[in-house]
C-alpha cells in the first residue's frame, strides 16, 4: 500500500484514493443522470403535462420547466455549501443524493395533465425544484472532497472524473432511454414507458448510497475541524472574505457560464437541432449525440490530466477561442450532411412570410394576427422562415407567391419545392460525418470543462471552499447554462433560422473568455488547506 504525504496531519492512501474517485464520480454519474434524463425527454414531458396542438410550444413550456430547475440550483448551493462547510463535506452530498433520486422518481409517478388537470404541471414544477437544489449541493461537494484526497501533483487528473461524470450522467440518461424503448416498443413508450427512466433512478439511488456509506470525510475538512478553524458562518464569509467576491465573480461568468453553454450546446441543443431542425429519426439522433459524448468524455479527463502539467488557465482559453471560431461553421455542417436535401431546400427555396403585424410569439396557444398564424405554422413543421412587411398576409417560396394560405395549401408549396419533413436516417457515411462534427464539439467542451473542479478548488479558501465554489458555479451554470436550451430554441422559434439559437452560446463564451484573460489566475500548485 502506497502512502502519499499531503499537508501535515494526515495521509493519503492510494487504494483509498481509488475508492473516494470511484464513488464521488459514480455518484456524480447518477446524479446529473436524473437531471439530465428531463432534458432528454422535454419533448414528451411537453406533452403530457404541457399539452398544446403545436409541439414547438408544448418543447418550449417543458424546457421552461428545465430552466426552473436550474434556476434553484444557487439556493441549493447556498444551503448545502453552508451545511458543508460547517458539516462537512460527505453527509452533506449524502443528502443531496437522496433528494434527488426521490424527486426523480416522482416525476416518473406525476399523473398527466390528461388525468388531473392543471395539478400535473404544478407537481412538475415542484419536483423540478426540489432536483436543482439537489444538484445546488452536489457537484461542490463531489468535487471539493476529490480535490482534497488528490495529493498536488494529481489534483487536475483526480478531480477530471468529477467532470467526465456530468457527462457520464448524460450518455446514462440516453443509453436507459433507447433501451427502454427498445424493450417496452414504441407504443407502450408513448403511453406509459417513458416513466421507466424516472423510476430507475431509485436503484441508482440505492448504489449511490451503498458507495458513499463506505467514504471517511475530507481529510482538508478533518483538519481544519481538528484545528478549530471552521468557518462560524460560511455562507456570511463567503461574501465578505477579502477579494473573495471578485473572485466569484471571476468564476460565475469566467468559468461557470462559459464552460456549461458550450457542454450544453453540444449535448441538448444538437440533440434538438438534429431531431426537430433537422428531422433526423429520434433514436439516431440520440445514437450521434450519445455515441460521441461517450468518446468526447476521454477529452474531459485528458484535460484535467494535462492541466497538472501546463496548468489549469491555457486549456480553458485555447477551448474558449476555438469554439468562437468552430461553432457556427460546424453546426452548418451537420445541418448540411446529417439532411442534405432539406438543407438543399432551405438555401434554394427560401420561404418568406409578409404581412402588415408579422409577430409570432411561440408561447401563444392561438396567434392573434393572420400573419401570426402563418409564421406559426412554418414553427410546427421547423420550417426556416424570413419576415417581410407586406399590406396583406402572404407567402413567398423561391420568389414565388402561395395562393392558397391553407394548412394544405402551404404544405402542397412547401413539398413541391423539395422540402420532406418525414423523419431521415443518415447513410453510415454521412452519420460518421455528423458524429466526428459532434466529437470535435465535445473535446472543446473537454478542454473547457476538465480542468474546472481542480482550479475551483484551489481558487477558493479552504474554509469557505464549499460555499464559494457552489454559488457561482451553480449562478454560472444555473442561469446562463440551465437557460440555454429554453432562450435557444425561443429565438430560433421567433426567428425562423434553426442556427440562431446558437449566438446565445458565443456570445457567453466571448464574455467568459474575455473574463478569463483579464482577470483569472493560474492555480496549479496551490496549497488546498489555506
Amino acid at each position: 500500500m502506497s502512502m502519499t504525504a499531503v499537508g501535515t496531519d494526515y495521509v493519503m492512501d492510494a487504494r483509498r484514493d481509488r475508492l473516494v474517485i470511484t464513488a464521488s464520480a459514480l455518484g456524480t454519474v447518477f446524479e446529473w443522470y436524473d437531471f439530465y434524463i428531463y432534458g432528454v425527454l422535454a419533448p414528451i414531458i411537453g406533452r403530457t403535462f404541457f399539452p398544446t396542438d403545436n409541439p414547438t410550444v408544448e418543447l418550449l413550456y417543458s424546457l421552461a420547466g428545465f430552466a426552473i430547475g436550474f434556476g434553484f440550483r444557487p439556493l441549493g448551493a447556498v444551503l448545502f455549501g453552508y451545511l458543508g462547510d460547517k458539516l462537512g463535506r460527505k453527509y452533506t452530498f449524502l443528502a443531496t443524493i437522496i433528494l434527488m433520486g426521490v424527486a426523480t422518481a416522482g416525476v416518473g409517478l406525476t399523473p398527466s395533465a390528461a388525468s388531473i388537470g392543471f395539478a400535473a404541471p404544478v407537481i412538475l414544477i415542484l419536483l423540478r425544484i426540489a432536483q436543482g437544489l439537489a444538484l445546488g449541493g452536489e457537484y461542490g461537494g463531489a468535487a471539493i472532497y476529490v480535490a482534497e484526497h488528490a495529493p498536488a501533483s494529481k489534483r487536475g487528473f483526480y478531480t477530471s472524473f468529477i467532470q467526465a461524470g456530468v457527462i457520464g450522467g448524460f450518455i446514462l440518461s440516453l443509453i436507459v432511454v433507447v433501451g427502454t424503448q427498445h424493450i417496452v416498443g414504441q407504443e407502450a413508450w408513448a403511453d406509459w414507458g417513458w416513466r421507466l427512466p424516472f423510476i430507475f433512478s431509485l436503484a441508482l439511488l440505492g448504489v449511490s448510497l451503498w458507495m458513499r456509506l463506505m467514504l471517511r470525510e475530507s481529510p482538508v475538512f478533518l483538519a481544519m475541524k481538528a484545528a478549530g478553524a471552521q468557518a462560524k458562518n460560511p455562507l456570511k464569509e463567503a461574501f465578505t472574505h477579502p477579494g473573495n467576491k471578485r473572485r466569484m465573480l471571476v468564476a460565475m461568468i469566467g468559468i461557470a457560464a462559459g464552460f456549461t453553454v458550450i457542454a450544453y450546446t453540444v449535448m441538448f441543443q444538437a440533440l434538438y437541432f438534429l431531431q426537430n431542425g433537422l428531422h433526423v429519426s429520434e433514436g439516431i439522433a440520440q445514437l450521434l449525440v450519445g455515441g460521441s459524448a461517450l468518446i468526447g468524455m476521454a477529452s474531459f479527463i485528458f484535460f484535467g490530466w494535462l492541466s497538472d502539467r501546463i496548468g489549469r488557465k491555457k486549456p480553458i482559453i485555447v477551448g474558449y477561442a476555438l469554439v468562437l471560431v468552430l461553432l457556427m461553421p460546424l453546426y452548418h455542417f451537420i445541418g448540411a450532411t446529417a439532411n442534405p436535401a432539406l438543407s438543399a431546400a432551405a438555401t434554394n427555396a427560401p420561404v418568406v412570410v409578409s404581412g402588415p403585424d408579422c409577430v409570432f410569439d411561440p408561447f401563444a396557444k392561438v396567434q392573434p394576427t393572420a400573419c401570426g398564424k402563418l409564421l406559426d405554422h412554418f414553427s410546427k413543421r421547423g420550417t426556416p422562415y424570413e419576415k417581410q412587411h407586406g399590406l396583406v398576409p402572404g407567402v413567398t417560396i423561391a420568389s414565388a407567391p402561395v395562393a392558397d394560405l391553407s394548412t394544405q395549401g402551404l404544405d402542397a408549396a412547401l413539398n413541391a419545392k423539395g422540402y420532406d419533413f418525414a423523419s431521415v436516417t443518415p447513410d453510415w457515411p454521412r452519420a460518421l460525418l455528423v458524429f466526428l462534427a459532434l466529437l470535435l464539439l465535445w473535446i472543446l467542451s473537454g478542454a473547457t470543462y476538465g480542468p474546472v473542479a481542480a482550479l475551483l478548488s484551489e481558487y477558493f479558501p479552504a474554509r469557505i471552499r464549499y460555499s464559494s465554489l457552489s454559488i457561482p458555479y451553480h449562478i454560472g451554470t444555473g442561469y446562463f447554462g440551465g437557460f440555454l436550451p429554453l432562450v435557444s430554441q425561443y429565438i430560433i422559434a421567433r426567428t425562423g433560422d434553426p442556427y440562431a439559437g446558437l449566438w446565445y452560446t458565443l456570445a457567453v463564451v466571448a464574455a467568459a473568455l474575455l473574463t478569463c484573460l483579464v482577470a483569472l489566475p493560474e492555480t496549479r500548485g496551490r496549497s488546498l488547506e489555506a
